[in-house]
């Protein structure tokens, strides 16, 4: 068997109560490679449950309301516990407000025989450059704010120096503490219903906000990879309600993703229900190139997986290239798995993951036995030896030594481009068709431009300008060889005189503080603060739309010259709408390309033609001149990132926070909702709550609310970013007293139904057919009124009239949001009619009671000439079944 299913075996032996998991799952899991292609569907009890605060708000506002259920019902509604063990991860909620607020561009605390002047009056600035060569490509930019400092040839004191960095750093470092201020303060009242949950319910326990990223949290603190329970050995499994779980798959531990409704039947003792997997062997054959990174590789895989077809099974990783990747490669490759579409990414363990547990601070004595243990029940692999090779369902290959650097996008992370064809490709999709590749921009303005002032310097925006470089994400800021090289990168740049300019908004967000601590231990963080890459945060950030705004002037210039602007962050996704509004080109990097391209200020760049910059000694600067080689970042890492830092991070991790603790909690075990909050509320799911289960009702005369193309995400459907101004969730917001400033996002509203029903389909990049253009809008049939989605959706309500949607492929793919699936059901959606699912979200959507329908193969909405425009009764069977067929009639 692959070591993936030996794990779901494992648990149904151990889980076997001839009730819930019965003898012939067992069997069914035993006949794997007879089953596998049969559509059997199997029970898995993970391990444990792991949430972010995101998705783990409403599941404690729906354990909550279900207290409140049980007890009108008169049952107990403390039965309403968790009964497998949960950790909840805070890492959603904060923002990048602030990051740098002034840079010494020119200056480097390497560089000797420079006079430092400052003036507080001068409204004026000079780089060693000349003030004609400010708006220009790598070349020094004024600082943000005064008094600004000039850089000129002439001798300084030490002492000055250091007096001038120390201020400077400070200052910048204060960006964290302001962001972290700031999440508190809008957050409070849902950090305060998180901390009740934690004393109202057993088996959950919360990590405080400010320790970092759930995923990489996950990785180097909470897995177990065995536990050791009531003296019994079992392997460590997991579900989360993030599709990014996957990501502790890199370490041996089996996890992936699913929806908030699955994941809180699971933490009340129900088994997920799933169909046997069937598994690809994924073989990693030879050695990376000593240029090429793990995210490149991680990018390689997504675009070969996407095209093999990996969607509803899993992947399994063997062969010898397996040995040459760290774990923390490895994870980056698990955690990219929703992207190329697979159920889990597994990677067995073996004796580098071992060696990763006392890397990063795990008991000796234990992880001795872990390996024992797992030695003893055939679960310990060793990638040389060719007959522990399991039977797989298909194999794909991959040779390491063919991976060149890369990046993904523009708008998809499956759409891999190699670094050397980036400018290229960008000025393709510029003229190419509205799409996954493409801006529809007419080839006469294709070199538009517009000039702005920022702190009193005249830059220009063009098409394909940089205006957003994030290092962000579990995805590269679990991995050290990344960070590192970014680290070294900088330290080279700002020591061969490049720089950043100052309105790009550049940001590092770390999954940990050992991220922190091995930067500034290995003495490069200076050099990544000198380019405006302070950490500003502990979480997931601009990952996820938590990118906060960028100055106004820029966004001034990006719309009123209609430019294609662009933002490059290390993270995992990069769909319309969700870095920020106003990049339309979002690439995927790793680390030190996000620096690379900060520097270039622009993704219409060569960098084997072009230079990144010119210093101040008039000499070009090419990335080859400052790329770290992968024998000096292991001479680092191998240094500085050691046993001591992972266990001084984690021993106080739950305790650190000193504004967590000093919240104040209700102690009572049924929550007092405050009707006025406009956060946490209790949710109508189940107010009509009876003891008998009703049968469903047929679809009568339903009108289609939207029409929609291929890939609509769950950013499309229900967006986590911040709430516009002219939306029907601000218009709420604002009659409640609330100003815009106090909006927040979407996604730290999920406590309040009312909010996120009006946040519904209300990305400013979902593109509806009934409009043909991108907005969050939709026709109300009945009127022919242009309308917000919400508006629609409540007049279709108010006349007592069913909904539909009508879509195309891979409805619903991207991030596991149940709201995705409770927004629309709150609108009155009945049912969904398209080509295909994402699977977390079509699990959702059957958890809410909307259908989800696949047309027959080989008919879509255009060969059966369906416009939206008709009307639509579906006939529902009492003994609704899985891949039954169903009648749909249209009129």
């Amino acid at each position: 068997l692959p070591f993936s299913i030996r794990v779901l075996l494992e648990a149904a032996i151990r889980n076997c109560d001839q009730f819930l998991v019965k003898k012939n799952d067992i069997e069914n899991i035993l006949n794997w490679n007879a089953m596998q292609h049969k559509n059997i569907e199997v029970p898995f009890k993970p391990a444990r449950v792991i949430l972010q605060d995101f998705t783990g708000v409403p599941a404690v506002v729906d354990f909550a309301a279900m207290r409140d259920a049980v007890k009108k019902l008169g049952g107990d509604p403390e039965k309403i516990n968790p009964v497998c063990p949960a950790d909840l991860v805070i890492d959603h909620s904060i923002q990048v407000d602030f990051n740098r607020r002034w840079q010494l561009e020119g200056w480097s605390p390497q560089r000797t025989g420079e006079k430092v002047e400052t003036s507080p009056l001068r409204n004026s600035c000079t780089g060693p450059a000349g003030p004609e060569a400010l708006p220009f490509r790598g070349q020094h930019a004024c600082p943000a704010s005064f008094p600004y400092i000039i850089i000129s040839p002439f001798s300084v004191s030490t002492s000055s120096l250091k007096f001038i960095h120390s201020a400077f750093l400070s200052d910048r470092a204060d960006s964290l503490q302001k962001n972290q201020d700031l999440e508190f303060e809008r957050n409070r009242e849902r950090f305060e219903f998180l901390k009740w949950g934690s004393q109202a319910f057993r088996n959950m326990r919360i990590i405080p906000p400010g320790s970092g990223i759930i995923h990489q949290v996950n990785l180097e603190y909470l897995a177990r990879v065995v536990f050791d329970h009531d003296g019994y050995y079992y392997p460590d499994s997991l579900v989360g309600t993030d599709s990014h779980t996957t990501m502790i798959d890199g370490l041996g531990v089996l996890g992936w993703g699913v929806g908030g409704i699955e994941a809180e039947a699971v933490m009340l003792g129900q088994p997920i229900s799933m169909v046997l997997p069937q598994v690809i062997g994924y073989r990693l054959m030879g050695n990376p190139h000593p240029l090429v990174t793990s995210t490149d590789i991680v990018l390689t895989i997504t675009k070969h997986l996407r095209q093999v077809g990996v969607v509803g099974k899993f992947v399994e990783f063997f062969g010898p290239g397996v040995a040459q990747l760290s774990i923390a490669d490895r994870a980056t490759i698990a955690n990219m798995c929703p992207e190329y579409g697979a159920t889990a990414a597994f990677f067995p363990v073996d004796e580098v993951s071992i060696k990763y547990l006392v890397q990063t601070g795990r008991d000796e004595e234990k992880v001795k036995q872990m390996k024992k243990y797992l030695q003893a029940v055939g679960m310990f692999r060793d990638f040389s030896d060719l007959s522990q090779d399991p039977d797989f369902a298909q194999v794909v290959e991959l040779n390491l030594r063919t991976v060149v650097p890369c990046c993904s996008g523009p708008k998809r992370p499956q759409d891999k481009v190699a670094v050397t064809d980036m400018k290229k490709d960008f000025e393709s999709c510029l003229g190419a068709k509205q799409g996954f590749k493409g801006f529809q921009v007419a080839l006469d303005h294709h070199n538009d431009h517009k000039t702005f002032i920022y702190n009193n310097s005249e830059f220009t925006l063009t098409h394909g300008s940089v205006v957003i470089a994030a290092i962000t994400s579990c995805t590269n800021t679990s991995n050290p060889s990344v960070m590192l090289g970014a680290g070294l990168l900088a330290k080279k740049a700002v020591n061969a005189g490049l720089s950043v300019k100052p309105y790009i908004k550049t940001s590092l967000s770390p999954g940990s503080g050992v991220v922190t601590y091995y930067l500034r231990e290995s003495g490069v963080m200076p050099y990544l603060s000198q380019l405006g890459f302070d950490v500003v945060g502990y979480g997931c950030m601009t990952c996820i739309g938590n990118s906060g705004p960028l100055p106004e002037p820029v966004v001034e210039a990006i719309t009123e010259g209609n430019l294609v602007a662009v933002g490059v962050l290390s993270g995992n996704r990069n769909f319309e709408g969700r870095v920020h509004p106003n990049t339309r080109a979002n690439y995927l990097a790793s680390p030190p390309l996000v620096i690379a391209y900060a520097i270039a200020g622009t993704i219409r760049i060569n960098f084997e033609k072009e230079p990144l910059g010119v210093n101040a000694k008039g000499q070009q600067v090419f990335l080859k001149d400052i790329w770290p080689t992968r024998d000096e970042i292991q001479v680092v890492e191998r240094q500085y990132v050691i046993p001591g830092m992972f266990k001084e991070v984690y021993q106080k991790i739950e305790t650190v926070n000193e504004s967590w603790n000093a919240l104040a909690a209700p102690s009572d075990k049924l929550y007092c909702w405050n009707p006025k909050s406009t956060y946490i509320k209790s949710p109508p799911f189940f107010e009509n709550l009876t003891l008998d289960i009703q049968p469903p009702k047929s679809i009568v005369d339903a009108y289609v609310l939207l029409n929609l193309g291929d890939s609509v995400t769950t950013d499309h459907i229900s967006p986590a970013g911040n709430i516009a101004r002219n939306s029907p969730a601000a218009r709420y917001l604002t009659n409640r007293g609330l100003t815009p400033r106090e909006f927040n996002s979407y996604g730290s509203r999920r406590g309040n139904d009312a909010i996120m029903a009006r946040g519904t389909f209300a990305n400013i990049r979902l593109l509806n057919k009934f409009l043909n253009k991108q907005a969050p809008q939709t026709i109300h049939l009945p009127s022919g009124e242009i309308l917000d989605v919400f508006d629609a959706a409540e007049q279709y309500r108010q006349a007592g009239l069913p909904l539909i949607v009508l879509a195309g492929k891979e409805y619903g793919s991207g991030s596991s949001r149940d709201w995705a699936a409770k927004g629309p059901f709150l609108l009155g959606i009945k049912a969904v009619l398209a080509e295909s699912y994402e699977r977390i979200h079509r699990s959702n959507l059957v958890g809410m009671g909307v259908i989800p329908l696949e047309y027959l193969p080989g008919e879509t909405a255009d060969t059966l000439g369906l416009t939206g425009q008709e009307r639509y009764t579906i006939i529902i069977p009492e003994n609704l079944k899985p891949r039954m067929k169903v009648q749909v009639k249209v009129s």
